[in-house]
């Protein structure tokens, strides 16, 4: 007896997911039983959290829907940045203050981000369930390279970076979720995302190397670790990598 069987077709970036036989085409998924089409979307490799949009034959679908025999599924990447109501959306809605947990291995993405004046959580010690439980907690979208911490069933917001560069890596965040326009450089701490604010030079002076008292007078510190900031001998390059940044990676 032929096991029953629907018909998909994912779009846009989730064919990244896929195996190159798969991608911008119509392929066949067998079932046993009748599973949920959450399931189905993650048995054939892409994460929940990737989705935003499920037509079947047409009519939109939650996560919930089970499959029957001779559907046609049709599935969307996320439209952070898109109001499609009042099609049926697969979570919430997206997060309009837009924070983010970095896993373990993404420390030079994260100072990237922070450098852009974005909330960006990372520890280098995170573990997956530590990872999960803030982005839940806090309401934080997961940035990772890693798919199979998207798949868990408690997360609603991540994103599966494309590329292992961390300036690629970058671009990547401010083009999916829309950020171009939301950019703050220099606000945020770069050790510990403590928000960065303007200090007199004699409240730090005692800190200071003195050649850095005595050739500068603008400085900056973190509310949170303390750390002071100034326009170093590094500002000119952090600064063109920022606008190469908000350029989208264009020279």
């Amino acid at each position: 007896m032929n096991k029953p069987q629907v018909e998909f077709r994912c779009y846009a970036e989730l064919n990244d997911f896929l195996p190159p036989q798969r991608r911008q085409t119509p392929f066949l998924y067998r079932f046993d039983g009748a599973p949920a089409v959450k399931d189905a979307i993650e048995a054939i490799g892409i994460p929940h959290t990737e989705v935003d949009l499920i037509l079947v034959n047409g009519e939109a679908v939650d996560f919930g829907h089970h499959l029957r025999d001779g559907e046609r599924v049709s599935v969307y990447p996320v439209f952070e940045s898109l109001d499609i109501t009042p099609i049926i959306r697969l979570r919430e809605q997206p997060l309009r203050v837009t924070r983010f947990v970095l896993d373990g291995h993404l420390g030079k993405l994260a100072r990237r981000l922070r450098m852009l004046g974005f909330d960006a959580l990372h520890r280098a010690g995170f573990e997956d369930r530590e990872i999960v439980a803030i982005s839940v907690e806090q309401r934080r979208i997961i940035l990772t390279r890693d798919r199979a911490l998207l798949k868990h069933g408690a997360v609603t917001h991540g994103y599966w970076l494309r590329s292992a560069d961390p300036d690629e890596q970058a671009v990547e965040v401010l083009t999916r979720f829309d950020l171009f326009s939301r950019t703050a450089p220099f606000s945020r701490c770069l050790a510990c995302n403590g928000r960065i604010e303007g200090v007199e030079k004699r409240e730090i002076a005692h800190l200071l190397p003195l050649r850095t008292r005595r050739q500068h007078d603008e400085f900056h510190r973190c509310a949170d670790c303390g750390k002071v900031y100034w326009k170093g001998s590094h500002y000119r390059e952090m600064t063109a990598l920022v606008e190469w940044l908000r350029r989208g990676g264009r020279n």
